[in-house]
């Protein structure tokens, strides 16, 4: 019953709300739907999409209605001079402006070339891409924490096997001693050294139990799941599946990784920044058009039937030529390139960062195989010492402290092996994502 509470990750059963049954690949699918960092790599996304559908928006005609109404309380007057009515040498007021003025139109303005807005147009699906890449990163990185943390709790299950092993081995070695110093066939020192082994095995066992309940926690808290939740593994973990799967030999693509991916995209977004501001230096064509009435009189009638509306109607064009703005465009300008180039030679650092750090773990990896083959022989053998010491220890051609002797060399061994199947699997994992295949 133990066994089944440690591995489904349960403190209490009346705590938990749901049992979920997962594979490795259903947790990274939980991951997905659930983590917070993907959550927000994916918002991220959402927001580029919008940002997007804005530039668009600059290159589509601008639709603009307007109306207004006025009363004047009072009349704006115009001094006009005299000669114009007979009365020269002075300067007589005139009010040209009637009581109550309405106006209605709708004006439209359209973008006939701007370098910059169409620079920014081409560089949209550049810049979803890179968004899209963020996601993929933040993927990858929860991928690799799923996986490393859902198979150390896979390789746990053989490492608790392991220590019940050893604890019933204790227990029936410190009742075979109990019985034997009854006897008279053995000391007081040797039943209490048993005793002693016991309760170590014993902690040592409780202590793995609370690391594997505080893996599931982990777990949990990556899939995006309550803490009161079980999880039940249903991916088994194997020394075959643990070589399968891997391409040993030394061929790999720098574009498989999704980090290169990423800041090659942002490579491409530099030269379209440095695009952009060359194209600051062309001149900006607008189409502009308007159509409208209008109408004025001293009584409020001018919405009446009978008001008098007059029509204005234009259609024209606006250029705007920049010539000289501080030598703000410049520095922008090379500040773009200057950046570009920098990128560039990121990207040289990166595909060098990556050939080492794929030998790396390719070494790491093999040696990983290597060592956890040597630990599993050590192992077996330490475990037949075990076995045929105990049989002399029955009967009696070896001693209480040749038997636990050979138990501790068993307990290192089996302790060393189960060190080696951790870092086999975190060993390939790493080798995996260091040449884009998680």
């Amino acid at each position: 019953m133990l066994a089944m509470v440690i591995s489904t990750g349960l403190v209490s059963a009346a705590r938990a709300q749901a049992i979920h049954a997962l594979s490795a690949q259903d947790a990274i699918e939980l991951a997905k739907k659930n983590n917070i960092n993907i959550k927000t790599a994916m918002t991220n996304l959402y927001i580029q999409e919008q940002t997007n559908k804005e530039v668009t928006a600059l290159a589509l005609p601008k639709i603009t209605g307007s109306g207004s109404t006025t009363d004047y309380f009072s009349i704006p007057i115009t001094l006009v001079p005299g000669e114009f009515t007979g009365h020269p040498g002075t300067y007589v007021p005139i009010a040209f402006q009637q009581k109550y003025i309405a106006s209605a139109g709708v004006s439209l303005t359209q973008t006939v070339f701007d370098g910059s807005v169409f620079v920014g147009l081409k560089a949209r699906t550049a810049i979803l891409d890179y968004a899209r890449k963020g996601v993929d990163l933040s993927v990858e990185q929860i991928s690799v924490e799923v996986y490393k943390t859902y198979y150390q709790l896979a390789v746990s299950k053989t490492q608790i096997d392991l220590q019940d092993s050893n604890v019933a081995r204790a227990a029936k070695l410190l009742h075979d001693t109990k019985v034997m110093n009854e006897n008279g066939f053995a000391e007081k020192l040797d039943l209490d050294k048993a005793a002693v082994q016991l309760t170590n095995l014993q902690t040592a066992r409780n202590n793995t139990a609370t690391n594997i309940v505080n893996g599931f926690t982990l777990l949990k808290f990556l899939i995006g799941i309550p803490s009161s939740d079980s999880i039940v593994l249903t991916t088994e973990f194997t020394e075959e599946a643990l070589l399968g799967g891997v391409p040993m030999d030394t061929s790999y693509s720098y574009k498989n990784r999704y980090d290169y991916q990423a800041l090659d995209l942002q490579r491409q977004l530099n030269e379209y920044d440095v695009r952009r501001y060359k194209a600051a230096y062309y001149p900006v064509l607008n189409l502009n058009g308007y159509y409208g009435k209008n109408a004025a009189s001293n009584t409020y009638d001018v919405f009446a039937k009978s008001g008098t509306w007059f029509t204005t109607s234009y259609i024209g064009l606006s250029l705007n030529v920049p010539i000289f703005e501080g030598l703000a465009k410049d520095a922008r300008l090379k500040k773009a390139k200057l950046t570009a180039n920098l990128t560039t030679e990121q990207i040289e650092n990166l595909k060098l960062n990556i050939s080492h750090e794929v030998a790396i773990a390719r070494n790491n990896f093999i040696n990983a195989i290597g060592t956890m083959t040597a630990q599993k022989n050590n192992m077996q053998t330490a475990d037949r010492v075990y076995e045929q010491t105990k049989k002399k220890f029955e009967s009696g051609l070896s001693s209480n402290t040749d038997l636990s002797n050979a138990q501790q060399d068993l307990i290192l061994a089996q302790a060393n092996y189960v060190n080696a199947l951790y870092n086999a699997v975190l060993a390939k994992i790493d080798f995996l994502k260091a040449i884009g295949r998680i």
